[in-house]
C-alpha cells in the first residue's frame, strides 16, 4: 500500500462529477484504492454543496452497441 493523492470521478444525478487530487491509499499490486472515511465524507460533500466547481470540462459520451 502506498499513501498518495488520486482522481475521484463519480456519477450523480445523472452527471459525471471529478475530484482531483483526493487523498488515498492505493494498492501497488491491485491498483485498488481505499479512502478513509473523512475523505468520502468530504467527497459527498463538495458533490452535494453549493460550491461552484474549480472547473468544468465538456466529456465525450459514446454508445458501445
Amino acid at each position: 500500500m502506498v499513501d498518495t493523492e488520486v482522481t475521484y470521478t463519480l456519477e450523480y444525478n445523472g452527471k459525471l462529477a471529478i475530484v482531483e487530487h483526493v487523498p488515498a491509499r492505493v494498492c501497488r499490486e491491485t491498483g485498488e484504492q481505499f479512502f478513509a472515511p473523512e475523505t468520502v465524507e468530504r467527497i459527498q460533500a463538495l458533490i452535494k454543496g453549493s460550491k461552484k466547481p474549480s472547473k468544468v470540462i465538456e466529456t465525450p459520451v459514446y454508445e458501445y452497441a
